[in-house]
């Protein structure tokens, strides 16, 4: 870029010392102006066509300061020149800006009056090796492709990370299609052209202090509001299922005035961060079918949640505990936000041919486990005082008694025909006397072993917004299909809600973290792998990743979840 200036500038002074030369001698010579003036308009045109020189056109040769991560064919980043003196030779203000530069002087005023004194960025490169860039060495900046690699990306990314444009992760120095995508997020809530290029206006007005946090308004259109039009249908505030198509309309507004209203928040319509997290919070109050409501279709839901074997009460209409179990269990089992809620989707896959029946196995916890236990108690499989809400051995002993003395496959798992039989009363009292042991322990479906060979089997697989598997993951995405796989039944919840899910052991020291638990961190949450590792889904490489624990894990800890 440099060089595309100093071209500039040196034929502008050389044009202009030629159409001043031609002036003297022509006024020296000759009477007639007419010849001059036809002399001074081709030069001045000279001038205009080397100052209309672009970005591309420039050859990179020599003079010009070394230049990280220049173009290639795309034109959809950004790219830093450092200037190795110390203080670099000013150059004059240009006639015709190139639009896509921010002149050095501006930028060195910007940074450091507008953005920090001293900050610094630790980024982490091609071979996951921290490194700490100072804003203070970087003293110009310009476009470059989607795909380059530089130490400028980390700045960009870690600005909109905490303006909340793109999900927590390691800063790298790499330009993708997530960072693109966060940018022309960026854009489109400051009324800039989305093209994902990190040009004068959109650089400015990232690094500006006062920059905008995310934020989601009418007019805007994108998949993000998709998802937030798919989860407002979900808590009954859009009516219509073809309200969901990623336009923010009057309709859209509406449901989010209607949202914050029942909630508590200023009704303006806007989704910024506590409306988001607002709409996955397991407290939010919903406009639909819900705990303490009885109503036909509360009994047709149970109807249906008895024939999957959820429900373990007989169907009478009225929206009580067992049946909000039975709700929550079966959103856990069919991939659905768990929130108990009969909203529009979730009964929508309650009477669908998919929906997938309940199966109580050992690991499983909660109070379907403990209504089960609580009926085995009364027939005499189980001793008095072992409905704990687990599924252990004792338990799984006594299901298979269960199953052998009424002809059904002795397997141990509470699938549809073995809930039939211990709700319905049909089902035969044992025998003989039970052994009187109490179940103890808690879920943990399989081992620290198992899950980490289950997480590292998915290196590799790309990120992506919202996806839980098995190709496609985001974080909490990837942690939730993981535990799932080894036979932890644990439900979707986002990186927030793992502050506080509570089933599992509770480790509040960074240091006394183990492989195999869980680690949260603001905005994301990961798996910890051996020898000081984790395995996560990163946003900013794009990638499920296995690397060593940093500093930025260790700055943003909140707490960790101890599964095995």
């Amino acid at each position: 870029m440099f060089k595309s200036h100093i071209l500039k500038y040196r034929v502008g002074i050389i044009s202009m010392l030629v159409v001043m030369t031609c002036m003297i001698v022509c006024s020296v010579l000759f009477d007639s102006s007419g010849e001059v003036e036809a002399d001074s308009t081709s030069k001045e045109s000279d001038v205009e066509a080397a100052s209309s020189e672009t970005f591309e056109d420039v050859n990179w040769d020599t003079d010009a300061p070394a230049v990280l991560g220049s173009p290639t064919n795309d034109v959809e980043a950004i790219a830093v020149i450092i200037t190795p003196e110390p203080t670099p030779t000013p150059i004059p203000e240009p006639v015709d800006e190139d639009p896509y530069v921010i002149s050095e002087g501006d930028l060195q005023g910007q940074i450091m009056e507008e953005l920090l004194g001293n900050y610094e960025v630790t980024m982490y490169g091609d071979d996951d090796e921290e490194v700490v860039l100072d804003i203070n060495e970087v003293e110009s900046l310009a476009i470059y492709t989607r795909g380059t690699r530089d130490s400028s990306v980390a700045v960009i990314q870690s600005k909109l990370m905490d303006l909340g444009f793109m999900e927590p992760a390691e800063p790298t120095n790499y330009y993708g299609s997530i960072t693109m995508e966060a940018v022309k997020r960026f854009q489109r809530q400051n009324d800039l052209k989305q093209d994902g290029i990190m040009g004068q206006e959109t650089i400015a007005m990232i690094l500006d202090p006062t920059a905008k946090s995310y934020l989601l308004k009418k007019g805007m259109e994108g998949d993000d509001i998709e998802l937030v039009q798919t989860r407002l249908y979900e808590l009954g505030y859009l009516e219509k299922k073809s309200l969901i198509n990623g336009t923010f309309g009057t309709e859209t507004e509406n449901a989010v005035r209607a949202l914050q209203n029942a909630n508590g928040l200023t009704a303006d319509g806007l989704v910024g961060t506590a409306t988001t997290e607002l709409l996955y919070y397991g407290d939010v109050k919903a406009n639909v079918v819900s705990f303490g409501d009885k109503n036909d279709i509360v009994l047709e839901c149970q109807k249906r949640l008895k024939e999957l074997a959820y429900l373990t009460t007989e169907p009478d209409g009225s929206y009580g505990n067992d049946t909000l179990a039975a709700v929550k269990l079966f959103q856990s089992r069919n991939d659905l936000v768990v929130d108990g809620y009969l909203g529009p989707t979730t009964r929508e896959k309650i009477m669908s041919t998919s929906a997938i029946p309940n199966g109580l196995v050992i690991g499983d916890e909660g109070d379907t486990v403990k209504r089960v236990q609580e009926l085995l108690i009364k027939l005499g499989y189980l001793a008095k005082g072992s409905a704990t809400g687990y599924f252990g051995d004792v338990t799984d002993k006594a299901v298979k008694e269960f199953q052998k003395n009424n002809g059904l496959a002795a397997d141990g798992n509470v699938g549809p025909k073995t809930m039939t039989l211990l709700t319905g009363g049909t089902g035969k009292s044992s025998s003989g006397s039970s052994s009187g042991a109490v179940e103890t322990g808690s879920a943990s479906g399989g081992s620290v072993k198992s899950l980490l060979e289950v997480a590292l089997s998915k290196l590799g697989c790309k990120y992506k917004y919202g996806a839980k598997g098995p190709n496609q993951f985001d974080c909490s995405g990837f942690v939730y299909w993981c535990l799932n796989q080894v036979g932890v039944k644990q439900s979707y919840i986002t990186s927030y809600q793992w502050r506080t899910v509570g089933k599992y052991k509770k480790i509040t020291s960074y240091s006394s973290l183990k492989a195999g638990d869980i680690i949260v961190v603001t905005g994301h949450v990961g798996i910890i792998g051996e020898d000081g590792t984790v395995i996560d889904a990163s946003s900013s490489r794009q990638k499920i990743m296995h690397r060593p624990l940093s500093s930025w894990w260790s700055s943003r800890f909140i707490c960790g979840w101890r599964i095995f």
